[in-house]
Formats: structure tokens, C-alpha cells, sequence
């Protein structure tokens, strides 16, 4: 089969806000307590309404991660155990955070290689190349492999988060997954926006993700440029 391009589908606003806010709430940079600037204000750093916003902040609130106290304000609550879109995406700005977007580089469905590691039951898999953003810088460059065995992709539903994508469309969710971190060099696909050229020296981590299964349903591998990103792990 050959490559598809697909452009993805963005997730909504207020979710992006949401998504932002909760990853500088896990980085540090919004302490437990602190009182969030004021609706209107915020509202302008993310270029949008105060009624998108506003669905935003009750997000966080959903989450157990704000409280929104009438005529004084949104506060910061840290919560364990909160689950936003990004929750297993480690990679961050070198400062804690930034929002994750990705740009599709490429979709083909075909045979596993043989040097994958064993997941699924399907001989073949659906690789999906990306670039990853964290709040507009290129970060990371994925190659995902999803066992053809768990849906078929269309690569014009795509969307930011993979893992939001396979619940809403195939119907199953990634539930656990083991990170294996070391260094490797940037693949010959590497688009030139990347910042880093092909076979240059990297940051690099394996990754396999179980659904409901007992085995393994997708494999990936992530290069991801150290001056512009970190591989962040937090025990709770």
C-alpha cells in the first residue's frame, strides 16, 4: 500500500485549553492554591472567547484539577490520579508543559518488519508517521504501528491524540504501557522543519501499549530532540 498523507483532525479549543492548563498544573509552573488569572485575560492569551474558555475551565474542574469559586476566582487543585488526553505523553518543554500537537507525515498499512517487536495477532500493522509540536516548537518526530488486527485508520480521521482517536473511532483504549528510554539517531523520513537532520544523534524511546488484551496492540518509537524537549516521568 502506498503512503497516505492525512492532515488529522484538531482537537476542539476548549480541550486544547484544557489539555495546557492541566500540563502546567502536573509540570509545577501552577502550584496547588494559586488563583488563576482573571476569565477575560485568559481568554486572551489563548486567542478565544470567554465562553470557550469558560468550557475549558469547567473541563479542568471535571477532572478535579481547578475549583471555581463564585466572586473570587479559579484555583489550582492538585489531584492524583486526574486523566486529561495527554496523560502518557512524557515529553515536555525544558521549562515543564506545552501543548502537544502533531502533524501527520504519513499512514501505510503493511506487513510488520521483522525487526518489531512481537504485538498483536495480525502479520500486518498500520504505521503512522508524525511530527510532534509542544505549544508550536518541533519537539519529536513518532512512528506508530497499531496491529491491524484492533480497526482499520482512515488517515483523514486522525487526530492530535492517538490514544483519544482509537477510543472514539475503534472502540478500544490504551490502558497501560511500558517506556524503554535511551539515544538513537534521527530516521532518513526526518522532514527538515525537524531542527535536527537524519542520522544526528537524539533522544530516543520505545514504547508498547496494551488495551484489554494480555498482549501488546501497538508499538512505537520516538526521536525526540534534547535541546528542545525532556522525557518527563512523574512518581505519584
Amino acid at each position: 500500500m502506498a503512503e497516505t498523507a492525512g492532515t488529522g483532525a484538531a482537537i476542539p479549543l476548549y480541550l486544547q485549553i484544557a489539555e495546557s492548563l492541566s500540563r502546567d498544573i502536573a509540570s509545577g509552573r501552577l502550584p496547588d492554591g494559586i488563583r488563576l488569572p482573571p476569565e477575560r485575560d485568559l481568554a486572551v492569551q489563548f486567542r478565544t472567547t470567554v465562553r470557550t474558555l469558560r468550557k475549558g475551565l469547567a473541563e479542568l474542574e471535571r477532572q478535579g484539577l481547578l475549583s471555581r469559586v463564585q466572586g473570587s476566582g479559579n484555583y489550582v487543585r492538585m489531584t492524583d490520579g486526574a486523566k486529561s488526553i495527554y496523560s502518557m505523553f512524557r515529553l515536555e518543554l525544558p521549562e515543564g508543559g506545552g501543548l502537544p500537537t502533531a502533524e501527520v507525515l504519513g499512514t501505510a498499512e503493511i506487513e510488520k518488519p521483522a525487526d518489531l517487536p512481537a504485538f498483536g495477532r495480525s502479520d500486518r500493522a498500520t504505521r503512522i508517521r508524525r511530527l510532534r509540536r509542544l505549544d508550536g516548537i518541533p519537539a519529536a518526530l513518532e512512528e506508530i504501528w497499531l496491529d491491524r488486527g484492533s480497526g482499520a485508520v482512515d488517515p483523514e480521521r486522525l487526530q492530535d491524540s492517538l490514544y483519544r482517536f482509537y477510543r472514539m473511532e475503534l472502540g478500544f483504549w490504551i490502558s497501560r504501557a511500558e517506556d524503554r528510554v535511551s539515544v538513537g539517531r534521527v530516521p532518513h523520513w526526518a522532514p527538515e522543519n525537524f531542527g535536527q537532520a537524519p542520522d544526528d544523534c537524539c533522544g530516543f524511546v520505545e514504547r508498547l501499549g496494551w488495551a484489554q488484551e494480555a498482549a501488546p496492540v501497538e508499538y512505537s518509537r520516538t526521536w525526540f530532540d534534547p535541546g528542545r524537549t525532556r522525557y518527563v516521568q512523574r512518581m505519584k
